[in-house]
């Protein structure tokens, strides 16, 4: 770990993180880091903010603040300065801890100034701990201390706090459909026992074993299946800080290779754009590591797991297509585990595991009997790995999970049971949509358009996409007095990336002169989203909108846009 060509320093040893950590060294770094947060200020209870992609210290960061009893909120080092300040300020986070810059396919993000631009608006801040991923030097203001070179400085054994079972272990933010971030929180002992359960039954984790999950820690698939579930059963767990085509479309099979990774677990946007590279990329390495593929973060078509069955497991590893979600703490419906031998179906979650009993529930209310029938995704029984509560509001939480459907945890998915009585998800209910894995609330986007000056209105949907499962498309109403309205759309593109982050961006934004409203001023999102998938023909009942007409104004405006993008190839 040390620089060639430099003096040795004290912090040098923690200076290049990113590199392997055995159990003794991950230790030794979570108690030095965990003495610095106590000498900072940070007590049990307090909420400490971290803003860093995955590294082995952002990992230690998570593990320290555990073993003094502090409550950690990781947030995804994609997000803007304002959705960090948003997340702070939430949650009141005490301490910030961040690289100087991040890595990530080449790229170089300047964390530290997203982080100083954040926490001038977070009152509650009063450090901020900056690790060193480069060797870049960044401006270093009255509230920021160099991490390493205070963790040299302490003590490498630090006590653990003496926890109850449901003390608060961390929150995690998610999207929700008001557009306001919701703060989703998870208690010691249960989330712990299921994260850990759920890794060694559905992916079949054996003594000895690497699993490889290539999820970033800031999101719940990083906290449950890099972090939590495989430390918890002693395993080998890969951190993965690149993209699946960086330095090229080889570089997962690569580090399969390489490591010998015996479980792989990724998104299947990741594998549909993998899939369009073709098959030589994964037929150039040795897979034979491998004894279980996972897929996770949305519905997967049949294609890409055909593919990632066929291709990249060599016909002969079993395929666990996972339904759960940040609410859920773990894996809930899964073909794994299983009796010796038990059918996996293509593209389909199938078993629920121990403890979990999924209903089906019709539009009045009722349970739906039976098999080959569809209904909204409900648990009617509570696990040990569930959220307890949104963070502030108790009553956000009851409203969102256990109002539409009383005495049954609402999932926000619909669901099919098949003949055989297994389930396959067949996406969200509700308005919010899942790019590439990630939730986000439609009104989030919304009210980032809103703030431009020359739009009054606008409504956000999602619809289909080859690669990222569903995209964004936004539909909006400009002033007469805007001027040019490409350089609005420009704007409204620019303004998305920094209020929320570069993935919200919407990948289609359509002018319009009008939206299509009930006659009680409620935008009929259900009709822009059958515009733009082709399915006008079928609108059904439109009898309570204000003014018919204007659905024949936007497929007119949708259709010239689409002539003007085949025109441009």
């Amino acid at each position: 770990m040390r620089r060639p060509g430099k003096e040795r320093q004290p912090w040098d040893r923690f200076h290049f993180l990113h590199f392997p950590l055995h159990g003794g060294e991950l230790l030794e770094t979570t108690c030095r880091l965990a003495n610095t947060l106590k000498r900072h200020g940070v007590c049990r209870g307090d909420c400490v903010a971290i803003y860093m992609p995955v590294s082995p210290l952002a990992v230690a960061a998570m593990l320290a603040c555990a073993r003094i009893g502090a409550v950690h909120t990781v947030i995804f080092a994609g997000f803007s300065a304002a959705s960090l300040a948003g997340r702070i300020n939430d949650a009141k986070c005490k301490v910030v801890i961040t690289f100087n810059q991040g890595l990530r396919g080449g790229r170089v993000m300047e964390l530290k100034k997203i982080v100083d631009e954040a926490v001038k608006h977070c009152p509650t801040v009063q450090r901020v701990l900056v690790a060193h991923r480069t060797d870049n030097k960044v401006h270093m203001g009255d509230l920021d201390i160099p991490l390493e070179q205070e963790m040299a400085k302490e003590d490498p054994v630090c006590a653990p706090e003496s926890m109850g079972s449901e003390d608060m272990l961390f929150m995690l933010y998610t999207s929700g459909s008001t557009g306001m971030p919701k703060g989703i929180v998870h208690t010691q002992a249960g989330y712990l026992l299921y994260a850990a359960l759920t890794h060694k039954l559905v992916f079949d984790h054996r003594p000895g074993d690497i699993f490889g999950c290539v999820a970033d820690i800031g999101w719940i698939t990083g906290h449950s299946y890099v972090v939590y579930g495989p430390l918890c059963n002693g395993a080998t767990s890969v951190l993965f800080e690149s993209t699946p085509v960086y330095p090229n479309a080889g570089r997962y099979w690569e580090t399969v290779e390489r490591l010998k990774i015996n479980q792989f677990y990724g998104a299947p946007t990741a594998v549909r754009l993998l899939l369009k590279y073709g098959d030589a990329w994964v037929k150039k390495y040795d897979r034979s590591s491998l004894r279980t593929l996972g897929s996770v973060g949305e519905p997967i078509n049949c294609e890409a797991w055909e593919w990632l069955h066929r291709v990249v497991g060599d016909s002969r590893c079993t395929l666990v297509d996972t339904w759960w979600q940040t609410e859920t703490g773990g894996i809930c419906i899964a073909p794994r585990p299983s009796e010796e031998g038990a059918e996996i179906l293509p593209g389909m979650a199938m078993r629920p595991f121990f403890g979990i009993v999924p209903v089906l529930m019709d539009e009045k209310g009722s349970v739906v009997e039976g098999s080959n029938v569809s209904g909204a995704l409900c648990i009617s029984q509570a696990w040990p790995g569930m959220a307890r509560t949104i963070y502030g509001d108790h009553q956000r939480f009851v409203d969102a999970y256990f109002k539409a459907y009383p005495g049954y945890y609402f999932t926000g998915d619909g669901a099919h049971r098949t003949e055989g009585g297994y389930y396959q998800i067949t996406g969200r209910m509700d308005d919010v949509i899942n790019i590439s894995g990630h939730r986000l609330g439609t009104a989030e986007i919304e009210d980032a358009i809103a703030d431009h000056p020359a739009v009054p209105e606008s409504a956000v949907i999602g619809y289909p996409h080859d690669i990222k499962g569903e995209a964004a498309f936004a539909f909006i109403v400009v002033k007469d007095s805007a001027g040019d309205s490409d350089v609005v759309v420009q704007e409204l593109k620019s303004m998305v990336a920094t209020k929320i982050a570069k993935y919200a961006v919407p990948d289609e934004i359509l002018v319009v002169k009008r939206l299509p409203k009930t006659r009680s001023g409620k935008v009929m999102r259900r009709l822009l989203r059958k515009i733009i998938t082709s399915e006008a023909q079928e609108l059904g009942d439109t009898t309570t909108l204000e003014d018919p007409s204007i659905i024949t104004e936007i497929l007119s405006a949708y259709q010239k846009c689409k002539d003007k993008q085949a025109a441009a190839k």
